[in-house]
């Protein structure tokens, strides 16, 4: 275990991997706030991020995306083999769906009581909130048209996918997941010589992809660079300080998860120490901040949920590789915080009720919002509708949603992680007492 960290967090002499990923996060951002301070909008800084700094952060994310797929499937049909029988799928499934709905309910209630405390939609003038929905216009009205195509009942149906190369295709992750649980299921139940050869093909599948992750990996701290740089360079400093009383309350309320909720459950539950996880956790989670995406940062995660945090493979891979799509503490926050956000900047006055109806659909919703950049918005316009709050109000916060998006990326992935070190230390108590059952 210990060998396969070193060769993962360090390439020969010179920095680990983390360390540079670090180095290029500083370097990064440090460089776009100085350019976004000191210069704003010049030609040659918009040439830099078009020609330079935007296709080099775009071809990682690319390499990384082109490899979720083949892994997904491959993680997931291994994952459910390795479990083996179905009394301990169906224990592992539990646990995992039991720790998404617990701990998204706690991310949820977070996200209300601090919005409900700070008051940040009351804080906002009518003229500016006018001004930054006349910026997001044309963009909120595209996000809020999308909201007809969620709902929970087409949630509930897209899982089973009429055509799986189709949704391999499309990137319906949560379809080609459920297509690979069933085919795990099946080669688990008939053990049949090519069964096996199948299971061999998949584990070379599986095997292929975490080498050349391995490689990919390896320019992360230049695609981090890049990728803050674009980020920050373009992110106007005065959308931010006219929307700073919300950028607040979600940071908050996503810190206060993060490094309060995780700590303490890793603490009780997993066995491990918060700081331990951290270091261990550092490279998946500098990857989905840079990525604002947990389906990219995939590959990064099982591979450190596995060799930095010594959770065992069968569990890692299915907890992670499901968590990826379903398990969105940090999305099901924001979900909740912006509505309730909306709501106050609108006047719209909601009741213990409606919260409460409004918690219930964040969770839900947060499952069913797509692992990529932005996927949470269409939820977020249906759930306004609902209530009777003008969706186009998405406008207000498109400013800042790249921030937040990287923000809530990182709670996402890092509920991934110790979800599967506290399930992992769960499972290892479970076969030692029954391996200790006398006969």
């Amino acid at each position: 275990m210990t060998d396969q960290n070193a060769s993962h967090t360090s390439s020969g002499p010179g920095l680990s991997l983390h360390t540079r990923m670090l180095l290029g996060f500083i370097v990064g951002a440090g460089a776009g706030l100085l350019v976004n301070f000191f210069i704003g909008e010049a030609g040659w800084v918009d040439a830099l991020i078009h020609y330079v700094t935007d296709p080099v952060g775009q071809l990682f994310l690319r390499l990384l995306f082109m490899l979720v797929i083949p892994l997904v499937f491959s993680a997931l049909v291994l994952g459910v083999v390795e479990i083996g029988d179905a009394k301990s799928l169906g224990r592992i499934g539990g646990k995992t769906l039991v720790w998404i709905l617990v701990v998204t309910a706690f991310a949820v209630l977070i996200g209300m009581v601090c919005v409900n405390v700070l008051q940040p939609g009351t804080g906002l003038s009518q003229d500016v909130g006018q001004s930054l929905l006349a910026a997001g216009s044309e963009r909120a009205a595209d996000v809020a048209s999308k909201r007809e195509g969620v709902s929970g009942i087409d949630i509930l149906l897209n899982i089973v996918p009429k055509n799986p190369v189709a949704a391999a295709a499309n990137g319906d992750l949560i379809a080609v997941m459920f297509f690979a649980l069933m085919f795990g299921v099946a080669a688990t139940v008939l053990q049949t010589d090519g069964t096996r050869s199948f299971v061999s093909t998949v584990q070379g599948i599986y095997d292929i992809c975490l080498k050349l992750i391995g490689w990919v990996i390896e320019l992360a701290p230049y695609a981090v660079a890049a990728l803050l740089f674009s980020i920050t360079a373009k992110l106007g400093v005065d959308v931010l300080v006219q929307l700073a009383r919300y950028v607040g309350t979600v940071i908050l309320a996503l810190a206060i998860h993060f490094f309060v909720v995780f700590p303490i459950l890793l603490k009780l539950f997993g066995g491990m120490s918060p700081r331990a996880f951290f270091r261990g956790a550092e490279p998946a989670l500098l990857t989905a901040f840079s990525t604002s995406s947990s389906s990219a940062t995939l590959p990064t995660t099982l591979k450190v949920t596995e060799e930095a945090l010594g959770v065992p493979r069968r569990v890692a891979r299915f907890v992670c590789t499901l968590g990826a799509t379903a398990n969105m503490n940090g999305t099901a926050l924001f979900e909740g915080i912006t509505v309730l956000f909306l709501a106050q900047f609108f006047g719209v006055d909601l009741s213990l009720f409606q919260q409460v109806m409004i918690l219930v659909m964040c969770i839900l919703g947060s499952i069913g919002a797509a692992g990529v950049p932005g996927g949470s918005l269409p939820v977020i316009a249906m759930i306004l509708v609902m209530f009777k709050i003008p969706p186009e109000g998405i406008g207000l916060i498109l400013g800042v949603d790249r921030l937040l998006d990287m923000c809530r990326t990182v709670v996402n992935v890092g509920g991934d992680m110790a979800g599967s070190v506290v399930i992992g230390r769960s499972e290892a108590a479970a076969e030692a007492r029954a391996a200790s059952r006398p006969g």
